[in-house]
């Protein structure tokens, strides 16, 4: 019997929610923070490009070994109507994209900030989500300017990544996203979608490093590069 029909664009939204949480603050078990994970990689040689880049293929070698999900048991205790293994999908890649932003100097706690680290969870969908939110990739706007995004736009572009997010787990199911053991004993098994978190981890990457976000859609200059 397939959990999928349970998943509503309101679960979702309260698993990007819960995910993002735990992602910045903690409180997994065996999991280090998002800033923990970044500065983990800072501290090494080499150049920013270079770490990041380290960052994702790690992360994208490490989703793709079965059983990197097991231990996270402490998500079925989730009062959230979605199946445990697709929100442990959707935390691993927020902790992610949520260090590779703390690696681009954005400030975790604002709200802007969280919801451009949603985006990325659409993966090649991000580009469309911000661009109908009036929002293109192009010229480097300094950090500080993410915050004057008004908080409609910010509700937009949440609401589209959950839809999105919604379409995807829909269609894939459990099937895909690895193989589900019993809730007993608080076992997780399987794979994260070793592609998808690579797409993720890339648009991560021209969203926050090589590309910083710019909301300057007047500039002839500024080309929708994602």
């Amino acid at each position: 019997m397939s959990k999928t029909k349970s998943i509503t664009h309101d679960a979702i939204m309260k698993a990007l929610d819960w995910s993002y949480d735990k992602a910045i603050n903690g409180g997994v078990p065996g999991m280090d923070t998002a800033t923990e994970l970044a500065d983990s990689y800072l501290k090494k040689s080499g150049t920013l490009d270079e770490k990041v880049k380290s960052l994702i293929l790690w992360q994208n070698t490490k989703s793709a070994t079965s059983g990197f999900l097991t231990g996270l048991g402490g998500i079925i205790t989730l009062p959230i109507a979605i199946p445990a293994n697709i929100t442990s999908v959707i935390l691993v890649q927020m902790r992610m994209v949520a260090a590779i932003a703390h690696m681009g100097g954005y400030d975790l706690k604002d709200d802007q900030v969280k919801s451009f680290v949603y985006a990325c969870l659409a993966g090649n969908g991000a580009k469309d989500i911000l661009k109908n939110a009036g929002i293109q990739i192009g010229r480097k706007l300094a950090v500080s300017g993410i915050r004057k995004i008004p908080f409609e736009v910010i509700k937009k572009i949440n609401q589209a990544v959950g839809f999105r997010l919604l379409t995807k787990f829909g269609e894939k199911g459990v099937i895909n996203l690895g193989k589900m053991v019993p809730f007993a004993g608080g076992i997780i098994g399987g794979t994260v979608d070793a592609v998808a978190t690579k797409t993720i981890g890339t648009v991560a990457y021209r969203l926050f490093i090589l590309e910083p976000i710019s909301n300057n859609i007047d500039d002839p200059d500024n080309k929708d590069m994602l």
